[in-house]
């Protein structure tokens, strides 16, 4: 049975241009290549981000399942998004062991989920 994630598909309609964008999101995914396949994507840690092109059986934007990313400080991941161009669109909500969360939209409209304590305090 599954028991980690792997990949995570986001749809986009330019993919370089999502490519250079999620690169900016997340400043530690490494970028890299499968030349077999002529594919980028864009490695971080152990999960494989793969951008691709929207099409007709799975557009770009808000519809279903939203990833969370755990954060180490949920404002100042927040203050990161919104200053690359990923408005609020959910939240923020207070959640258990005084954890925030909330949802922002990538330029395509997908959402983004962040989850983490404010200020970077650990949560007990």
């Amino acid at each position: 049975m599954p028991d980690c994630v792997s990949a995570i598909l986001v749809h986009v309609a330019d993919v370089e241009a999502g490519l250079t964008w999620y690169q900016r999101a997340f400043p530690r995914a490494e970028r890299q290549r499968l030349p077999a396949f002529d594919f980028e994507y864009l490695k971080i840690g152990s999960i494989h981000l793969e951008i691709v092109p929207a099409d007709e059986k799975v557009a770009s934007g808000a519809a279903g399942s939203v990833v969370y990313w755990q954060v180490e400080d949920f404002d100042r991941a927040l203050s990161h998004f919104n200053a690359i161009g990923a408005p609020l669109y959910r939240g923020p909500l207070e959640i258990e062991d005084d954890l925030w969360m909330c949802q922002v939209r990538d330029p395509w409209g997908n959402c983004i989920g962040l989850r983490g304590p404010r200020g970077g305090a650990q949560a007990a």
